[in-house]
């Protein structure tokens, strides 16, 4: 975990501003959801990404691609389980 120096107060709302520099480097727009996670004392905020689970695995990784126009999500090892199983048919067919 990275020390930025930020410190920010809760308003009498409950809401903490995210500076806007800090949204522009970490690609955060407004509307964007975020989750919130707990560690010990600390609270984690990270992107929510549940439309970029890989179809074959789950995964959530940055590494994952989205191909057929967005429609279909894949981490690398779950186009290597596709490939396979596709391969797999093919051979069945012959």
């Amino acid at each position: 975990m990275k020390n930025t120096g930020i410190v920010r107060r809760i308003d009498e709302l409950g809401r903490v501003v995210l500076p806007v520099e800090m949204r522009r480097v970490l690609n955060i727009n407004e509307k964007d959801p975020l989750e919130i996670y707990t560690d010990g004392e600390n609270i984690i905020l990270t992107k929510y990404a549940a439309n970029m689970a890989c179809l074959m695995t789950g995964d959530i990784t940055t590494k994952n691609k989205t191909y057929a126009g967005g429609k279909i999500v894949l981490s690398p090892r779950g186009a290597e389980m596709l490939l396979e199983d596709m391969m797999a048919a093919l051979s069945e067919k012959k």
